[in-house]
């Protein structure tokens, strides 16, 4: 048995859920930390809502990959997609200031997230299209 054969398969979805989940919790975290400093968010905003947010965005991604661990591969697929589009709301702070009225660790976190979700999106559409190419085979 080759070093290869006995070594853990490299889990690359997992890995980049991981990823998007950590860079989104820099995101949130700074977001709730420095709300104030937020330019031009709504008055109702709180941090509490902000953490709420994140459990709720977290919770669609933890749901898509117990559902592909339990082999519900495409509604798995289709929940862990969801949770990578979520990724994309925190360019809607540039609907509300312009980029130069962010500081460097406010976009940091923004395109952090924005890049890290865009990659997991990438990784569950091949996914999906081999999921769909092999259902396709069984008709």
């Amino acid at each position: 048995m080759s070093n290869q054969e006995r070594a853990p398969r490299l889990d690359v979805l997992l890995i980049l859920m991981l990823a998007y989940g950590a860079a989104s919790l820099l995101h949130f975290a700074h977001n709730a930390v420095f709300i104030e400093a937020y330019p031009n968010l709504p008055a109702w905003l709180s941090s509490a809502r902000v953490w709420a947010a994140w459990i709720g965005v977290t919770s669609v991604g933890l749901a898509g990959y117990v559902l592909m661990r339990l082999g519900y591969q495409l509604a798995g697929l289709a929940t862990a997609a969801i949770y990578g589009a979520l990724g994309f709301d925190g360019l809607a702070h540039y609907s509300l200031a312009p980029f130069t009225a962010h500081t460097w660790t406010m976009n940091l976190t923004i395109w952090l997230e924005v890049v890290t979700a865009a990659l997991l999106l990438i990784m569950l559409a091949g996914r999906f299209s081999c999921r769909l190419g092999v259902a396709r085979r069984k008709v």
